[in-house]
């Protein structure tokens, strides 16, 4: 009697299981990060739209044009906001990927720039995913880029731009600072525009 309750009970289970609908979205945080087709093709995408737009190359800080600024960073960050740090460095890295032929120290300033840019934005609003979160993730994200970015100069641009530490140090303010200021803070106000009907978008 008891085995013949305990059986019952286990098929109602199953069957209530098997009729609920799966309400998970294949692509975005509810998944719990599982690897769907989808949601790999949705990472490719990333990918791709990150390396188009990687090339899409002009100067923003007048008299200053060795310094150009490329709007892959957006593509980083919307990728980020919509499945996690993980795609957030998956997309900073392989968005850079052909350049690394061309200009290979170049191309790693770049990927550590997105990378502490749009990885500690991604941190944070996973945790806190509304506007304000996604506002501190932004700036957070925007401190951790900017950082690395004048320290990455420091080190790596010596090394290939012929140039002395101390002359690399010379342009951080009339340049380097200007410019990467102005670079995150058009990332910033881009993403946080159009981050929200792209992620709802891709949750559908």
């Amino acid at each position: 009697m008891s085995v013949s309750s305990h059986t019952t009970n286990a098929t109602s289970t199953s069957s209530a299981t098997s009729s609920r609908p799966d309400t998970a979205h294949s692509t975005g945080v509810a998944d719990s990060g599982r690897w769907s087709t989808r949601r790999i093709a949705m990472y490719a995408l990333f990918v791709a739209l990150a390396m188009a737009t990687s090339f899409v190359e002009f100067p923003i800080i007048p008299g200053i044009q060795w310094l150009k600024y490329d709007p892959s960073g957006i593509v980083a960050l919307i990728a980020g906001f919509a499945f996690g740090p993980a795609a957030a460095a998956i997309v900073s890295v392989l968005g850079f990927v052909p350049h690394l032929f061309m200009d290979p120290w170049g191309t790693l300033m770049a990927v550590l720039v997105a990378l502490f840019l749009s990885v500690p934005a991604a941190v944070i609003y996973r945790k806190n995913r509304t506007r304000n979160g996604a506002i501190i993730g932004l700036i957070v994200g925007a401190v951790c880029a900017l950082a690395i970015a004048i320290v990455g100069n420091l080190i790596v641009t010596p090394i290939y731009a012929h140039m002395t530490v101390a002359q690399v140090a010379a342009l951080i303010v009339p340049a380097l600072l200007p410019f990467n200021l102005l670079k995150f803070a058009i990332h910033g106000v881009v993403t946080f525009l159009i981050y929200k009907p792209i992620t709802t978008l891709l949750d559908k």
